[in-house]
C-alpha cells in the first residue's frame, strides 16, 4: 500500500504546481494593470488566453527536467529552492523566446514575463516552505512538544542535523529546547527555530531553567579534555547524557537520533585522530604473505582486521588459544570473505610447528605479538614468562630470518623500560634479541614499544565494568597509580606506520600522552554508568601487587630520543650488547626453563637486564641478594 499512497502523493504535488502556473499567469496581468482585471485591454487580454496554452506546457516540461517533483515537502531546503528557482529562470527564457518569436510580443506587456517568475517563485515556494514548517513544528514553540527535554551540546553542522531530525520524527520522544556552545559568535542565534542559550558552563544553568531531562552531546570533533569538561559539567547538574560518536566513526552522510550513543571512558581517555600515510601501508602490505602470531589477542586481532583491509596476498593467523582463533577467524571471514586468509592453532615455543609454518608459508612480513602480559601472575611464573616471551620470541624471529622475511615486528611494551617485574624484564631481553639478530640477518628487526590499551584482554577497564555491574566494590590498587593508555585501533595503525619508517634495528616509541591515574579511570566509569562513586559503588585500595610500580616509563635513561617522520612516533636509540655474552646467556636461560629452575630464570634475566629490580625469593621463601651482575 506504500506505493499506492506514494503515487497519490506525487500526483498532489503535480496537480498543485500545474494549478500555480495559471495563477501566477493571470495574476502577472492582474498586478501589471494596477490589480484591476476590469482595466486590462481586451487585445492582451486575448493573447493573454491564447499563450497561456503555451506557457503551461513549457512550465509542465521545464518543472519535470528539474525534478521539482522528486522532492519530499516534509523534507523542503535550500536545494529544493535553488531548483525551483533554476526551473522558474528556464521555464520564463524559453515562454520569452517562443513568444517572442510567436508575437514579436505585440501584445504582450514586457514587465508580465518578470512578475509571472516572482509569482511562480512565491506559489511554488511558499507552500513547501509552510508545509515544511507545519510538519517539524518549527512554526510553533518546541518546548510545547510532549517527550523527553533535551539540551543540545554544540552547535555546528551535526548539532544542525541532530536538530532538523528531531523536529522531523516527534514520535521520537525527544524535544530540542536549547543548544550550548563556547563559540561566541553562536551564542543568540537560532537553528531551526531552537536559541543557542550560551557557553557548556550554562548548562546546569538552564537544565534547573527548562526542566531538561536529557543532554545531547552533538560534537564528534570533541576532544578528550573537551568532552570530560562536558560531562563532568552534566554529572554536576545530575542529568544524563548521550552523545554522537567520534569524528572518525561517524561515517554516514547524516546525523540521527539513532547514532546517539552513552559516552564510554575511551570519549574521556581518546586522543587527538591519528594521521596514517595509508598510500604508504597499502604499498608495503598489498601483495604480501602476513603472517601476525598471537592474532586472536587484543592487539593482534586488531592488527589482522587493519592488515586485512590493506589487502595483502595472504595473511595467516597464529595463535595458542583455540577460543580466540575461532572469535577473529569467524569475524575475518564474515567482513573480507574475498581474501586469502589461512589460520593455524599453534604454540610460538614449540620449534617443530614454528619451522614447519614458516616453512610452509615463506611470510614476507611477521608480526609478532603473541606474548604473556599479566604482571602479578607472571612474577610467580618465570619460567612461562621467559619461554613464552623471550624463546617464543626467538623462535619467531629465527624461523622468519630462515624464510627470508623482509621484516619481522616485535610488540614491546613500557614495562619493559627499568622492569620491576617479571614480565617487563623478559619483554626487554626480547627487544636485546631482536636489536641483535638485525646485524646479523637480511631480515629487518624492528621493536614498537608502547603502553596500555584501553579495553584490552585483562586490562582494567573490563575489570571495573564487571565489578561496577555487580555493585562494587571497584578495586584500584594505590591512589596514586597511573598508566600510559591509548585505544586498540591507534596503536594498531602506529605499529603498521612504525614498520613502514624502521629501516632493522630500531625501537620505536608510541607517543602516549600523558599519564592517567587508574583512580580517575575508575571514579569516571562509575559516573558514566549513572552511579556515584563512595557512594553507590566504593572504590577499594587493595596495595600494589607483585612486581606493579606507581607508574611506567617510555624510555630509559640512557636511550636516546629521536624524532621521526610521524608525529607520534619515537625512536629510542638503546644501548648494545655484545652478541655473544647474548646468545650465551639465552643459551643459559633455556636451560632453566627446561629443567624448571626459576632461580636461575631470575638470575639470567639480572644478567641480561642489569637494571631489573627483582628480589630473588626461593622456593624456601629466603630472600637472596643478587650481586650486580655485567652490562
Amino acid at each position: 500500500m506504500k506505493w499506492i499512497h506514494h503515487l497519490r502523493h506525487r500526483a498532489a504535488v503535480i496537480v498543485h504546481d500545474l494549478l500555480m502556473i495559471p495563477l501566477a499567469w493571470g495574476g502577472a496581468y492582474w498586478l501589471r494593470f494596477n490589480l484591476d482585471i476590469d482595466t486590462i485591454p481586451e487585445r492582451f487580454l486575448d493573447e493573454a488566453i491564447r499563450l497561456f496554452p503555451w506557457v503551461l506546457v513549457i512550465h509542465a516540461l521545464v518543472f519535470w527536467h528539474y525534478g521539482l517533483y522528486r522532492g519530499v515537502w516534509r523534507f523542503a531546503s535550500l536545494p529544493d529552492l535553488v531548483r525551483i528557482l533554476k526551473a522558474i529562470g528556464a521555464g520564463m527564457a524559453i515562454s520569452a523566446v517562443s513568444i517572442f518569436l510567436w508575437t514579436r510580443m505585440a501584445h504582450v506587456p514586457r514587465s508580465v514575463l518578470p512578475l509571472n517568475a516572482l509569482l511562480l517563485m512565491i506559489l511554488l515556494g511558499g507552500p513547501r516552505l509552510m508545509y515544511r514548517l507545519f510538519r517539524t513544528g518549527s512554526m510553533f514553540n518546541a518546548v510545547d512538544g510532549h517527550g523527553q527535554r533535551v539540551l543540545i551540546v554544540g552547535a555546528g553542522q551535526a548539532a544542525e542535523m541532530l536538530v532538523r531530525d528531531l523536529l522531523r520524527h516527534p514520535e521520537q520522544s525527544f524535544v530540542p529546547v536549547a543548544l550550548v556552545d563556547d563559540d561566541v559568535s553562536k551564542q543568540g542565534q537560532e537553528i531551526q527555530g531552537i536559541r543557542v542559550q550560551g557557553g557548556v558552563d550554562r548548562i546546569q544553568e538552564l537544565c534547573n531553567q527548562y526542566n531538561i531531562q536529557l543532554v545531547l552531546i552533538a560534537i564528534p570533533s570533541a576532544s578528550s579534555s573537551e568532552m570530560q569538561r562536558i560531562v563532568e559539567t552534566c554529572e554536576k547538574a545530575q542529568i544524563p547524557f548521550r552523545t554522537l560518536p567520534r569524528l572518525k566513526d561517524l561515517v554516514s552522510g547524516h546525523v540521527t537520533v539513532n547514532e546517539l550513543r552513552e559516552v564510554s571512558i575511551e570519549d574521556l581517555l581518546g586522543r587527538e585522530p591519528v594521521t596514517i600515510d595509508w598510500t604508504n601501508l597499502k604499498s608495503g602490505i598489498r601483495g604480501k604473505r602476513v603472517l601476525v602470531s598471537g592474532g586472536g589477542g587484543s592487539i593482534g586481532s586488531e592488527l589482522c582486521r587493519q592488515i586485512a583491509w590493506l589487502r595483502p596476498a595472504e595473511l595467516l593467523i597464529l595463535d595458542r588459544s583455540e577460543f580466540n582463533l575461532y572469535q577473529i577467524e569467524k569475524e575475518l571471514r564474515r567482513v573480507f570473505p574475498e581474501s586469502a586468509l589461512h589460520f593455524r592453532l599453534a604454540d610460538v615455543c614449540d620449534v617443530a610447528a614454528v619451522q614447519r609454518i614458516m616453512k610452509q608459508f615463506r611470510p614476507h612480513l611477521v608480526y609478532h605479538a603473541a606474548a604473556y602480559k599479566h604482571v602479578p601472575l607472571l612474577q610467580g611464573e618465570p619460567r612461562e614468562a621467559c619461554r613464552n616471551n623471550v624463546l617464543g620470541t626467538k623462535n619467531m624471529a629465527m624461523g622468519a630470518i630462515e624464510a627470508r622475511a623482509e621484516a619481522f615486528v616485535l610488540i614491546s611494551t613500557d614495562k619493559a623500560v627499568n622492569p620491576t617485574n617479571v614480565m617487563g624484564a623478559s619483554k626487554r631481553v626480547a627487544e636485546i634479541l631482536c636489536q641483535n639478530l638485525d646485524r646479523f640477518a637480511s631480515t629487518r628487526f624492528v621493536t614498537v614499544r608502547f603502553g596500555n590499551v584501553l579495553g584490552s584482554m585483562g586490562s582494567v577497564v573490563p575489570l571495573f565494568r564487571e565489578q561496577i555491574s555487580a555493585g562494587g566494590p571497584v578495586t584500584v590498587t594505590h591512589p596514586e597509580i597511573q598508566r600510559y593508555f591509548m585505544t586498540i585501533s591507534e596503536a594498531a595503525q602506529l605499529i603498521l606506520q612504525a614498520s613502514r619508517i624502521g629501516h632493522g634495528g630500531e625501537i620505536f616509541v608510541l607517543k602516549m600522552g600523558e599519564p592517567v591515574r587508574i583512580r580517575y579511570l575508575a571514579e569516571q566509569m562509575i559516573l558514566l554508568s549513572g552511579k556515584r562513586p563512595e557512594v553507590d559503588v566504593p572504590i577499594v585500595y587493595t596495595g600494589l601487587r607483585p612486581g606493579e610500580k606507581l607508574s611506567e616509563e617510555l624510555f630509559h635513561p640512557d636511550e636516546q630520543i629521536v624524532e621521526t617522520r610521524h608525529r607520534k612516533i619515537l625512536q629510542a636509540r638503546s644501548r648494545e650488547v655484545d652478541w655473544l655474552f647474548l646468545e650465551s646467556n639465552i643459551k643459559l636461560l633455556q636451560e632453566g626453563c627446561e629443567c624448571c629452575r626459576d632461580g636461575e630464570v631470575i638470575r639470567i634475566l639480572r644478567t641480561l637486564v642489569p637494571e631489573y629490580a627483582h628480589e630473588l625469593e626461593e622456593e624456601k621463601g629466603k630472600v637472596i641478594p643478587l650481586e650486580r651482575a655485567r652490562p
